[in-house]
C-alpha cells in the first residue's frame, strides 16, 4: 500500500496541484505532493517538479506500452463515473488499449472491485466550525487472464488533509474536488505501472 506524506493546503491561496514526487521505498510507493503551485514564479517550480520526476525514473501514466495480454480488455468498473474510473479509461485507451465491451472477446478482464473516497473532519474551530479535513481514496483492482490470474488484487490508497479559513467555507467543496481529482489521477498512475509489468 502506498505511504503517503501529506501536507496541509490552505485553501485561500492555492491552485490546483501539478507536480509530485514519487520514490519506490521497500516495495512501496512514497508520494509527496509540492501541493501549492501558484502563478507566475510558481509554474517554473511546477516545471522544474517535472524535470525532477524525469531525472529519478518517474513517467507519467500510459508513457509506457501495455503488455499484449492487455491489447483488449475488458475492465469491469465497480462505478463507472467515479474520478478513478474515467481517469483510468482515459489512461488505458492512452496506452494502446481497445476497451471490450463484450468480456468473452477479451484478452484478460481488469476487475475494479473498490473504489471509494471518504472525509472526515481533523478539526473545529471554536465555533464547531470544520477547519480541517482529510481525504482517503483507495482502491482495489485485479486482472485475471483468459485461463489464469496475471495480476491479485490490489489495494492503494492515497489521504490528504486540507485546511481552510472560516472566510471562504464556500470554496470547501470546490477544494475537495480537486483534491480527489488529482489523487484519481495519482492511483491511476500507480496502477498503470503495475499493468505494465505484467509479463
Amino acid at each position: 500500500m502506498p505511504v503517503v506524506n501529506s501536507r496541509r493546503w490552505n485553501l485561500g491561496n492555492v491552485e490546483m496541484p501539478r507536480a509530485c514526487r514519487v520514490l519506490r521505498m521497500c516495495g512501496a510507493y512514497r508520494v509527496r505532493r509540492m501541493c501549492a503551485v501558484r502563478r507566475g514564479p510558481g509554474a517554473v517550480a511546477a516545471l522544474g517538479g517535472v524535470l525532477a520526476l524525469t531525472a529519478c525514473g518517474f513517467r507519467l501514466a500510459g508513457s509506457d506500452p501495455l503488455p499484449g495480454v492487455l491489447a483488449r480488455p475488458y475492465l469491469s468498473l465497480k462505478d463507472p463515473y467515479t474520478d478513478f474510473s474515467r481517469e483510468f479509461e482515459h489512461q488505458l485507451k492512452s496506452s494502446g488499449a481497445t476497451l471490450q465491451v463484450v468480456r468473452a472477446n477479451s484478452t484478460a478482464t481488469i476487475d475494479v472491485t473498490k473504489d471509494l473516497v471518504v472525509q472526515r473532519t481533523l478539526s473545529v474551530s471554536a465555533q464547531n466550525t470544520p477547519t480541517e479535513y482529510e481525504l482517503t481514496y483507495t482502491v482495489t483492482f485485479a486482472v485475471q487472464g483468459t485461463d489464469k490470474e496475471l495480476l491479485a488484487p490490489q489495494t492503494i490508497s492515497l489521504s490528504k488533509d486540507y485546511s481552510f479559513e472560516e472566510n471562504v467555507l464556500l470554496a470547501k467543496e470546490h477544494e475537495a474536488d480537486i483534491l480527489r481529482q488529482q489523487m484519481a489521477r495519482d492511483l491511476v498512475s500507480i496502477a498503470m505501472r503495475r499493468l505494465t509489468s505484467l509479463k
